[in-house]
């Protein structure tokens, strides 16, 4: 995109791109409009890999078949147990062929976790990773009467390995090749019995106030949802995208797996979690979906960079940010940007706004997606600043993903948007609760006829539980979770997810949880930037041998201290933070008190630290 207030690009697109009313029908339709194209890259060992829509398609179809060969009947459900790697979208995709249901499971979920959702879905069939994650599966299987078979995807660990149920991903393909010469045809029936509205996936929601519901989507729902996609991003097979979210979450499937598939964009597969700066920068993605904890650290590496370099740089920075500001606040305001400030902010971008971009990775970006969580207000002016659109998007597991957007061309930070065109929002007149109603609307939880009932009401309005406004143009603002609005002991309303966003958009801090429901006044428990607050260690000799100390240290509470003031002066004082504490050990998606989107469980958090809080107000 040459600049922010060009949107010609960003034109949503109403067309049918391929046809097909399920999820297989439309990647075998796809595969056969765009044969020789790049649906997917992975990198591996240091090398970037392409599959094309036709390699793609060759080895969907051995593993169906060897699915088939193994017994697998329409309706029976698959788990897969991995990482985000192109095996993963293949064996879903196999699996769907079918006829089955597939269903995701965390690779950082435990054990009891893994048993829990094989049994609760009832899977026969169960996709591992490696050797690590067939460790898991293993140490349950006994508790497992479904469970026929576990194919593992990497077999390099498992050389000397030997179990009656255990095969290779590389084996089932070598069944499959046997079963299609011996039954011809039998894999193209099962795709085309498959119909609309049967079941199509499993998406667990994170359990946090009990266990996983697995939400149903079938494949009408889900094609449904992947058009309306394109009726508000529009991409197409000229594309590129990054694939590193987890695949079991509603996002990563939905609006990237099921709808580069629809649209011919690419997906390019990172190497793990940790190399995602390093890939972003080799992929430039055109489009860019992550949660906003991807993009807070973005710009904190940004800062960061900018106070080390030399001081002509920092001026150039500094002048070239103020005038993409000033061209954002246009943009916002909804005002022309004039002729002197569009020659004024193609300097500022040829002086220092393009290599921030090039830092990121994001100088091809069209526009950028966040999601899943609360993102600063002020982090998306800043992107905008940069010349690169950020759009929100909200939605839940329940409703597909996105029921509502920020359209490119009238962004209002702080706001969700209007409905998607493809689905109803509307607020509950009583409680302020935002509904939706569309056919996106999952089928009900799995098994929990009872929760569903409490979720989707007799007239179809699926009950978010979120709560929010709405402004005369239509678009929605959550204030909070339901359950989450503090009434302090003067019967004050707080919205925590308020002073939580500003405090993340620090360098220093990763996260929050703002705490002081019926209490006399606000704290907050912080969890620092590990990267960011070692370096300012460093530069300033505080001695610190681990994270504990480094968080105990007194020059660190006084970095957050001044943070947390900084925070402060938006607010009135009943709203200001009057303690905090930091956590003391680094948390990564295997601990209980993240979800797999790296956000802070508020309630287990609360919990767990209920000595601390109570510290506080002592």
């Amino acid at each position: 995109m040459s600049n922010l207030w060009d949107t010609d690009r960003l034109q949503p697109c109403p067309d049918v791109v391929i046809a097909g009313g399920t999820v297989p029908a439309v990647f075998w339709n796809g595969a056969a409009a765009r044969s020789g194209r790049v649906l997917m890259r992975e990198k591996k060992l240091g090398l970037w890999r392409e599959w094309t829509w036709a390699k793609a398609a060759e080895a969907v179809r051995e593993i169906g078949d060897g699915l088939l060969a193994l017994g697998f009947a329409p309706g029976d459900c698959a788990s897969i147990l991995a990482n985000t790697v192109v095996e993963w979208v293949l064996a879903d995709l196999a699996v769907l062929s079918c006829g089955g249901v597939s269903n995701g499971i965390y690779p950082t979920d435990a054990p009891a976790q893994v048993e829990y959702l094989l049994f609760d879905s009832r899977s026969c069939v169960v996709f591992v990773e490696d050797d690590e994650q067939l460790d898991k599966v293993l140490a349950v299987r006994e508790r497992l009467p479904m469970l026929a078979r576990i194919v593992v995807f990497d077999t390099e660990g498992l050389r000397d390995f030997s179990d009656p149920i255990v095969t290779s991903l590389a084996a089932l393909r070598e069944l499959g090749r046997a079963r299609a010469g011996a039954h011809p045809g039998e894999l193209d029936a099962r795709i085309a019995a498959c119909r609309p509205a049967n079941l199509a996936i499993l998406v667990y929601t994170s359990g946090t106030t009990g266990k996983p519901k697995g939400a149903m989507h079938s494949h009408e729902g889900i094609v449904y949802t992947i058009r309306g996609y394109n009726t508000i991003i529009h991409q197409d097979d000229n594309d590129e995208r990054m694939c590193f979210l987890p695949l079991c979450h509603v996002a990563e499937r939905i609006g990237g797996e099921y709808f580069a598939i629809y649209t011919g964009s690419i997906l390019n597969f990172v190497e793990n979690p940790e190399t995602v700066p390093e890939n972003v920068r080799e992929i430039a993605p055109t489009v860019f979906t992550a949660v906003p904890r991807i993009w807070e650290k973005f710009y904190s590496s940004v800062v960061i960079a900018i106070r080390e370099s030399g001081r002509a740089q920092q001026a150039a920075y500094a002048w070239a940010i103020g005038i993409g500001g000033r061209v954002a606040d246009r943009v916002l305001a909804g005002k022309p940007v004039g002729t002197l400030l569009k020659w004024q902010f193609a300097l500022a971008r040829r002086l220092a706004l393009d290599n921030v971009r090039k830092l990121i990775g994001i100088h091809r970006a069209r526009f950028c997606v966040t999601g899943a969580a609360p993102i600063s207000p002020d982090l998306v002016r800043w992107y905008l600043a940069l010349g690169v659109p950020m759009i929100e998007v909200w939605g839940m597991t329940e409703s597909c993903g996105a029921a509502t957007y920020t359209p490119a061309a009238r962004i209002k930070p702080g706001m969700i948007g209007p409905a998607c065109p493809y689905n109803e929002v509307r607020l509950d007149p009583n409680t302020g609760e935002l509904l939706i109603r569309g056919k996106n609307v999952f089928m009900g939880y799995l098994n929990q006829p009872e929760k569903t009932a409490e979720t989707i009401d007799a007239d179809g309005w699926l009950h978010t539980g979120d709560v929010g406004t709405q402004d005369g143009d239509g678009y929605f603002r959550i204030t909070d979770r339901m359950k989450d609005i503090i009434i302090t002991a003067g019967g004050k309303n707080i919205t925590p997810s308020e002073l939580e966003n500003e405090l993340k958009f620090s360098p220093y801090i990763t996260d929050a949880v703002v705490v002081g429901d019926r209490r006399a006044y606000l704290t907050a428990i912080v969890m620092i930037d590990l990267e960011n607050v070692e370096k300012f260690a460093q530069d300033h000799d505080i001695p610190f041998s681990n994270y504990a100390s480094l968080a105990r240290a007194p020059e660190v509470q006084a970095l957050v201290g001044a943070e947390v003031a900084r925070v402060n002066e938006k607010f009135a004082r009943v709203e200001q933070i009057k303690k905090f504490w930091l956590l003391e050990t680094q948390l990564s998606a295997e601990d209980e008190e993240l979800t797999p989107t790296m956000k802070l469980k508020r309630k287990l958090v609360e919990a767990k630290y209920a000595d601390r809080i109570e510290a506080m107000y002592a």
